[in-house]
């Protein structure tokens, strides 16, 4: 055996001796003479430790020399020298020394005295790290019971700090106590400093530790500045009502207004829910009271049956604009139930429309709708293929009763559908559908249509799908299928309003569907004919799809709008496509031509995303058409995107714009400046339309957050250097 082999195997021999003495040396600490044990209790592990060098000195203490390290349990101590005295039961060290308590919490001291389990003791020259954002150092630290950590005269920080140089800000205090269970940070005498210059005095506060997800205190406030309210302060202060609800209030203070916005989430066995809304008195309406509230909950009430429900409601028309909450023109409020098996599917609601528009009447409009539905699906294997079975109850309600403008209309339908596929040896593929339909309709307050209509509407379809495939030399497969339908359906009945399908839309999702309608009030009558060409193609570096078809029909119907694409005996001819590569950027486009190959809608959509980049844009082009409340051409642009120009600046830009009008809609910018220990966000807000409720405003918006005291913080993306 070499010298050194003999000198590695004698330090441990040493380290594990002074380990048993370590974890023999008295009583478990914690445990009060004479008190009741608990025999099913587990102990705390024994200190070990280990060293270059181990030796008894003549006052019979036990000593470790160089790259010492000493563990109990999580807790992790390294130092150059470790003194023990067994028969005190306690520890000294000498620095530089290092205390990790299960990645979590890091002290950096340069002498230290603790007791032999490390709970408890007293650090000179120490520092502690929490969750590798938040440093506090002291000019003394103390352990009690190893679970508070007391420090005096101490600064607080998350920013980085260089020797001779202030941190850009940092809350001194007296004493600062951490609370490892409860992780929080007590302050006695605290006073926030900027550039190591008094800011704010508090004779004590108390902040969440970063490793804690919730805790009772404040948030990040916020000043907010509009053009109709003024300057304003909000305030957000967070209550933890228990593990599984919290409560938010937020004042919002300016001239012009006094507002309390709320927030209150709940987490059940079987569902959730949460609330959020506002109360205000400001002088845009004197002498009123506004507000709004939103909420959302969804239930599970077993045998696979689900509860949802979402609220919206609100004051007056223009608060939810005031106060930007939404852009909403429309509220709904729903209740639902559902339940959802592989061969059977049960859904009712209940909605309630509320419109914030100018040009809305309200009284005629249907605020109240109500639907059900009820589908099974069987598999007779005497027909084979699948049998779909359906029962669909609709209703909707208007507060007019003047006659027509306040018509109400209750429908029942009944649908059998007959499914099967038959492919062929090369590979074509047949698709029969086979079915009927029928509706039953009551008609309130409309004398122009008969109380009570019934329509049965037969129909028949073939659709017949040839795919085929190619592998290119680059490994990306191209697959192209041309897809060719008749269909076929006799429409049979009373007439009656139409109400739900007002406007219908022609694309890559309805271009072989039986009834291009939206709803079941109206259903395709005659006979159709469609064709389709899809085209993909799947590989490394982009993906892309296409699409073209077109509607051949032996008669023209009458229920499709001019812009819909749908009228007369062909429709228009549908152009679909979307392209993704593996940089970020994806583009989706559609678009409808006429007999003359002149656009009659036009939508395109893009997106960026990368590591600098965040851009979404969408551009839309609708035809004038009267039947849709559009005399005139509507073209419009939105933008939204943000840039970061370094890692610390990230600049931003909002757009809408209205080429019909030649004006903007809404507009905004941003920009954000951030580091490990400070986060500046500046806004810039203008909508510039006006309706008889609501005037142009701009908003500007300031933030300033302390970052360290936030959970999963990227302070590391932001580390700087002294140099």
């Amino acid at each position: 055996m070499s010298a050194r082999a003999a000198y590695r195997a004698r330090a441990c021999a040493a380290a594990v001796a002074l380990g048993l003495a370590l974890g023999t040396a008295g009583p478990v600490s914690g445990q009060q003479a004479g008190a009741p044990t608990d025999e099913t209790a587990e102990a705390p592990a024994p200190a070990m430790l280990v060293a270059d060098r181990v030796f008894v000195s003549a006052e019979r203490q036990l000593v470790a020399e160089g790259n010492v390290e000493a563990f109990q349990g999580e807790t992790r101590l390294r130092a150059q020298r470790i003194t023990f005295d067994r028969a005190e039961g306690r520890l000294t060290v000498e620095g530089p020394i290092r205390i990790d308590e299960g990645g979590q919490v890091t002290i950096l001291a340069d002498a230290a005295e603790m007791d032999e389990d490390l709970r408890e003791g007293l650090l000179t020259g120490a520092r502690m790290v929490l969750d590798q954002q938040v440093q506090l150092a002291a000019v003394q630290l103390s352990r009690v019971s190893g679970r508070y950590t007391q420090l005096y005269k101490s600064s607080v920080t998350s920013c980085h700090v260089c020797e001779g140089r202030p941190p850009l800000w940092q809350i001194r205090a007296k004493r600062v106590v951490h609370d490892q269970l409860e992780r929080q940070l007590y302050f006695e005498e605290a006073q926030l400093r900027v550039m190591d210059v008094p800011v704010f005095y508090l004779p004590a506060l108390r902040l969440p530790d970063p490793t804690l997800e919730r805790a009772t205190g404040f948030l990040i406030p916020s000043v907010r500045t509009t053009s109709q309210l003024g300057t304003g302060v909000q305030v957000p202060y967070f209550f933890r009502l228990g593990d599984h609800r919290d409560l938010t209030v937020e004042p919002y203070i300016s001239p012009e207004t006094r507002t309390l916005n709320w927030r209150y989430r709940q987490a059940f066995r079987r569902g959730t829910i949460a609330f959020e809304g506002g109360l205000t008195r400001d002088e845009l309406l004197p002498g009123e009271t506004r507000g709004m509230i939103f909420g959302e909950g969804m239930f599970e009430l077993g045998r696979d049956y689900e509860l949802s429900f979402d609220i919206e409601a609100t004051t007056d028309d223009a608060y939810l604009l005031d106060y930007g909450w939404d852009n909403l023109d429309r509220l709904e409020s729903e209740v639902a139930i559902t339940r959802t098996r592989r061969d059977r599917f049960f859904g009712a609601s209940l909605i309630h429309y509320d419109s914030l528009r100018d040009t809305d009447l309200e009284s005629t409009l249907p605020t109240v709708v109500g639907d059900i539905r009820y589908e099974h699906r069987l598999f007779p294997r005497a027909l084979g293929g699948e049998v779909r079975l359906a029962l669909i109850g609709h209703g909707h309600y208007r507060s007019s009763s003047q006659d027509g403008v306040g018509r109400d209309i209750g429908r029942a339908s009944a649908e059998a559908r007959w499914l099967r596929s038959w492919i062929g040896r090369g590979g074509l593929r047949a698709d029969l559908d086979l079915g009927a339909a029928v509706d039953r309709f009551r008609t309130a307050q409309d004398s122009a249509f008969p109380a009570r209509a019934d329509r049965v509407t037969p129909h028949a379809a073939l659709t017949l799908r040839y795919p085929l495939a190619r592998a290119a030399a680059s490994g990306a497969v191209h697959r192209l299928e041309p897809i060719v339908q008749l269909a076929w359906s006799d429409v049979d009945g009373d007439a009656v309003p139409r109400d739900e399908s007002r406007f219908a839309g022609f694309d890559q999702g309805n271009l072989f569907a039986l009834s291009r309608f939206p709803a079941r009030d109206r259903r395709e009558d005659g006979a159709r004919l469609a064709y389709g060409l899809n085209w993909s193609r799947f590989g490394t570096g982009w993906e892309a799809a296409a699409t073209i078809g077109q509607v051949f029909r032996d008669n023209a119907e009458p229920g499709f709008t001019r812009s819909s694409g749908l009228g007369g005996t062909s429709s228009d001819i549908l152009v679909a496509g979307q392209v993704r590569t593996d940089y970020g950027l994806s583009v989706i486009a559609r678009t409808l031509f006429d007999d003359a190959l002149s656009f009659s809608k036009a939508e395109l959509r893009g997106r960026w995303h990368s590591d600098r980049v965040r851009l979404d844009t969408s551009y839309l082009w609708l035809g004038p058409d009267q039947e849709e409340d559009r005399p005139r051409a509507l073209s419009e642009i939105w933008f939204d995107g943000d840039y970061q120009i370094n890692r610390n600046w990230t600049a931003g830009a909002n757009l809408r714009y209205g080429f019909s009008d030649m004006e903007p809609i809404d507009a905004g910018i941003g920009v954000i400046w951030r580091n490990e220990c400070v986060e500046v966000d500046l806004s810039l807000d203008r909508r510039y339309t006006s309706s008889a409720n609501v005037e142009p405003s701009t908003v500007f918006g300031f933030t300033i957050a302390l970052r360290g005291f936030t959970v999963a913080g990227d302070t590391d993306r932001y580390r700087r250097s002294c140099s």
